[in-house]
């Protein structure tokens, strides 16, 4: 059964104090408010800067409602210090904390960085390393990646492709895993994570997780244009146009 999951990238932002989280609410209990009233998914960014201890993993087990799932964003000590290099030790760490989520995991990101060109050998072995069931989506930022032979790869280790909308990033609608991981950076032509998605866009994207959700595939899709709550409120208008469309 296909399922459609749509959230923001994070949930503590200066700006949403007021224009999305209550004024008053203590930051201990955004992530409270954030699963009662908002989304049924989030996508952890800290993780990026600064790998999580085991004890942070079983407190959001603990405090993650039943049915909702956290997407885990790959160290950069993995992705962007190693480049992929001798993943062995960095996978057995995410492993680790990942599993204390039980069934609140969701899939695993990972970005790679923007001087990282093409190295089909190398994204090869850092997939064939994990574990058989393991949902990992790959975000490339640079465009040598874009070609048919290594979206074939990502396909024979079961990896999504991530399809990225956001200024000076190709949007490539292509699918390689049975989910599809979408990451929206915001309008904004000449910026990352600005500006608000209009009613027509939210409706083509609702159109194509239609699309993907007919091929058997079911759909995460986190935005990442977060000033001002605009994650937020484009995150609920596009769940309105896909549920209206089921």
């Amino acid at each position: 059964m296909t399922e459609v999951r749509i959230g923001t990238s994070g949930w503590v932002y200066a700006s949403w104090r007021g224009a999305v989280y209550p004024e008053g609410l203590p930051d201990a209990d955004r992530l409270d408010y954030y699963t009662r009233h908002l989304f049924d998914t989030v996508e952890l960014n800290a993780s990026f800067y600064h790998w999580p201890r085991e004890a942070s993993f079983r407190s959001w087990q603990r405090r993650l409602p039943p049915g909702f799932a956290l997407t885990v964003k790959a160290p950069r000590g993995l992705t962007h210090a190693r480049r992929l290099h001798e993943p062995e030790v960095w996978i057995e760490r995410i492993l680790s904390g990942l599993s204390l989520l039980g069934d609140r995991r969701g899939p695993l990101l990972v970005q790679l960085p923007p001087d990282l060109e093409r190295d089909d050998a190398r994204l090869d072995y850092f997939l064939a390393r994990w574990p058989s069931g393991t949902q990992l989506a790959v975000e490339f930022r640079h465009d040598s990646w874009l070609d048919l032979e290594v979206f074939a790869l990502l396909e024979r280790h079961g990896a999504a492709y991530v399809v990225a909308s956001g200024a000076g990033l190709p949007c490539v609608l292509k699918a390689t895993a049975g989910f599809v991981y979408v990451r929206l950076h915001g309008p904004d032509e000449h910026q990352l994570y600005a500006g608000s998605y209009d009613d027509d866009s939210m409706r083509w994207w609702a159109d194509r997780i239609g699309e993907w959700r007919a091929q058997g595939r079911s759909v995460y899709a986190y935005f990442n244009n977060d000033a001002h709550g605009n994650a937020v409120r484009n995150g609920q208008t596009l769940r309105r146009f896909v549920t209206a469309a089921s």
